[in-house]
């Protein structure tokens, strides 16, 4: 991954805009996927940054999902039963692409796929659900696929952050955040938090391989 300020600030700017054609000179394509339990936004995420109309693959749900899914009591009426898909264009060589995992239990045997060739990820959290982050987690440390946690938003929280990063024992260098995936600012912050995150753990990984007393700028570029 070739990390730099940058790449930041193209992030910063990028318009949303309903057909954007992906550049010729585009040929760096990165990959981060959007994770977390049932319901907790992460098909919202993904439209509300995507630079694209995100491809996604939403079905209503039916009688037949009763005693499986558990989408009464939130109102939900729809669910992802393979992925969503946004592109934010960081600049003219390099390419985000976003893939939001499904978050029933029933298909969380695509998630081995998704998190596949993956440079990091988001885990979106619902505190009123915080158990349903628990795999996604497992799954990612399994992985040993870099991420940071977002806090979604749904009201007034009810728990402090560090209240929220012991229920879910994370590590303190583990970035936890809040965000409101329905608005496009607060997502794309999270995304740059991802950035940083990665930015720093490849540089701590240039800094061990490289032995002390190295110059800094011995890795200005480092791949997952």
């Amino acid at each position: 991954m070739a990390s730099n300020g940058s790449d930041l600030q193209d992030l910063q700017d990028v318009r949303p805009v309903g057909r954007t054609p992906l550049r010729a000179t585009a040929d760096n394509a990165l990959k981060i996927v959007v994770v977390g339990g049932f319901g907790v936004g992460k098909t919202t995420l993904v439209g509300s940054v995507s630079e694209i109309r995100p491809l996604n693959t939403e079905e209503v749900m039916t009688r037949a999902g009763e005693g499986i899914d558990p989408a009464g009591s939130w109102g939900k009426r729809s669910t992802t039963v393979a992925f969503d898909f946004g592109r934010i264009t960081l600049s003219e060589r390099q390419v985000l692409y976003l893939f939001g995992a499904p978050g029933q239990e029933r298909f969380w045997f695509l998630w081995d796929r998704l998190f596949s060739g993956a440079l990091g990820a988001v885990v979106l959290v619902d505190t009123r659900r915080l158990e349903d982050s628990w795999y996604a987690i497992d799954r990612l440390e399994h992985h040993g696929t870099p991420f940071v946690v977002a806090r979604n938003n749904f009201g007034e929280p009810g728990h402090t952050l560090e209240q929220v990063r012991e229920a879910l024992d994370l590590p303190p260098e583990v970035p936890l955040v809040d965000c409101d995936a329905r608005d496009r600012e607060s997502g794309k912050q999270v995304l740059i938090e991802l950035v940083h995150h990665l930015a720093a753990l490849a540089g701590a990984d240039a800094a061990a391989l490289a032995g002390p007393g190295a110059p800094d700028a011995i890795y200005e570029e480092s791949t997952p």
